[in-house]
């Protein structure tokens, strides 16, 4: 006779035990989300519209805040769905999909900020 478990999730620490902590958890994460979408967004919108905005710079800039949504996007609606529906799990595919996910976009972030510092040394100093 074996004695074995499968276990198939992780759980997760809630930020609050009373309900209206976790809405308020919700509320402010959705505030949070929203504000950086639409700012995303608008300089998504003014790149692609703008022609004379099609410079390299710009280019980096979009790219930039397409990472920008890509790492917001990943863990963020984890965090409220948690919040609002009281639950306290999370799969092993969804959590590696996650840090996979973050990691991309914040590895991807970081090479765009040293494309884009580099591109301002070289047209100051030359």
């Amino acid at each position: 006779m074996s004695n074995s478990s499968s276990i198939s999730h992780f759980l997760l620490l809630p930020f609050a035990e009373k309900r209206q902590l976790q809405l308020l958890h919700f509320c402010l994460f959705l505030g949070i989300s929203l504000a950086a979408l639409l700012g995303n967004g608008l300089i998504i919108s003014a790149v692609a519209y703008g022609h004379h905005l099609h410079t390299p710079m710009y280019f980096f800039l979009l790219n930039l805040a397409l990472t920008d949504l890509g790492s917001i996007c990943t863990t963020v609606p984890k965090a409220m769905h948690n919040s609002l529906w009281d639950t306290r799990t999370i799969s092993y595919a969804g959590c590696a999909a996650q840090v996979f996910f973050f990691i991309l976009c914040a590895t991807t972030e970081f090479s765009l900020l040293t494309v884009m510092c580099y591109d301002r040394y070289v047209s100051i100093c030359k």
